[in-house]
């Protein structure tokens, strides 16, 4: 076979790896990458279901490929990922969108390969969506677009079953990857000239269930101390499992960056409760304290939920208080979006929508507040940034620190994939400028 592929990815980073895996697939079959999806021989369109705007978006992105299947007969379009492994999703899908040719969930997702064989040989559409929890993928090949960064998945699925969370749903229970083969694949990453690794999974800190002897903590040191220069980040921790022992060896490696993502969602204990986050304020301040105690200059972010359901202005003013008191370095803020077979989108008291957004735009401010001010104490200090790539619009090359600060700079060489020392002459909310040292 030949041709060019063109992919669609939504959502999170775990989709974006996700997406590598299916263009390495691709790349097996002969063909090559286009960023002219009307040149495309195959549209894959890799989904998310975690709120509802990805939906939306990607249900108007396919709908808006029915002319061109028209014109183009041969073209195979792909539907995969979270959306279609959602229980009637698929059926949905294919009534929706009869032109659409392949329909596959993310426990079939490594079997891509021979659906779009399978459709080559069949004019009818190919839906396959298998239940159960998945398998854990092992010896894939994928096709990494990141460079310098490379995406490794340590497990897939998660058990906490929060309450507005579809994961469990679409991507099963949790499963953990042999800790030998995580280690060999990071050993060939830095071989391969890749200087920063983020493992991936639902929840990091609960990675080696099933597996005797293996847990987060002992990976993170065993591949910490893999020779060459190199970052390690991680994603993503639950605060109920985030222990003083995973701290400790943060603080024992250089490499592992002082930046922890540590998702709060909320600053209220009755909302956390209706969450089912299993832990309260007191006890998430606690891991933070934890993890200053050791590692006092360690940055921390956040993701935050606005209008959960029974939400008050009391609890959203614990949320803001709690916000405050720990100071985040950035925080992905969200609005509710209520999630079909999850306990939240059946719960009483919705929260109006003019009050939801309302409170966003207030965390907003909030936050890019803190921000501002991490990123103004930047300004006169040199700091070392990974190169990652090219900025056309402001003619600069970009890469960030080790806590995750975006650093832009001018330099006459190609420093892409190169660890640069930068004196940081200006900052403008989260970014910083600054000269070559």
């Amino acid at each position: 076979m030949s041709g060019f592929y063109h992919i669609v990815t939504y959502g999170c980073q775990m989709n974006v790896h996700d997406s590598e895996k299916i263009a390495g697939m691709l790349k097996e079959l002969g063909y090559e990458s286009t960023q002219k999806i009307e040149e495309a021989d195959i549209i894959v369109f890799n989904t998310c279901c975690i709120r509802e705007n990805a939906e939306n978006h990607a249900y108007g992105n396919i709908g808006m490929l029915k002319k061109l299947k028209a014109a183009n007969k041969n073209l195979i379009i792909a539907v995969g990922g979270c959306m279609p492994q959602q229980i009637g999703k698929a059926d949905v899908l294919h009534k929706k969108f009869p032109y659409v040719d392949i329909i596959f969930g993310t426990h079939n997702l490594n079997d891509f390969k021979n659906l779009i064989l399978k459709k080559r040989e069949s004019k009818k559409a190919v839906v396959e969506i298998v239940g159960g929890n998945g398998d854990v993928c092992e010896g894939d090949n994928p096709y990494r677009t990141s460079y310098p960064n490379a995406w490794v998945n340590i497990m897939y699925g998660c058990d906490n079953f929060c309450s507005y969370c579809i994961v469990p749903y679409v991507r099963g229970r949790e499963r953990s990857r042999q800790p030998q083969n995580i280690v060999a694949e990071a050993k060939q990453l830095i071989a391969d000239g890749y200087k920063e690794i983020t493992l991936l999974g639902q929840n990091v800190n609960s990675y080696g269930k099933g597996i005797d002897g293996a847990s987060f903590p002992s990976l993170l040191k065993q591949i910490a101390e893999i020779e060459g220069k190199f970052r390690l980040r991680f994603m993503t921790s639950h605060p109920k499992d985030f222990s003083e022992e995973l701290v400790k060896v943060i603080a024992s490696y250089g490499k592992i960056c002082n930046n922890v993502h540590l998702p709060v969602q909320s600053g209220s204990d009755r909302i956390l409760k209706a969450m089912n986050r299993r832990y309260t304020s007191a006890e998430y301040l606690k891991k933070i304290e934890i993890l200053k105690k050791y590692i006092p200059d360690c940055t921390v972010t956040t993701d935050i939920i606005v209008g959960f359901p029974g939400e008050t202005e009391e609890d959203f003013r614990a949320t803001m208080d709690l916000v405050k008191q720990v100071g985040y370095s950035s925080a992905f803020t969200f609005v509710y979006s209520p999630r079909q077979g999850t306990k939240a989108a059946a719960m009483e008291n919705q929260v109006p929508e003019e009050v939801s957004k309302a409170r966003i735009m207030e965390l907003i401010e909030l936050v890019n507040s803190l921000t501002r001010v991490q990123s103004a104490g930047y300004v006169g200090k040199t700091c070392e940034v990974l190169c990652e790539g090219y900025d056309d619009k402001k003619d600069m090359f970009l890469g960030r620190d080790e806590y995750g600060r975006m650093g832009y700079f001018k330099c006459e060489n190609n420093p892409i994939g190169q660890f640069v020392n930068i004196k940081v002459t200006e900052a403008n909310g989260i970014s910083l400028y600054g000269k070559i040292i």
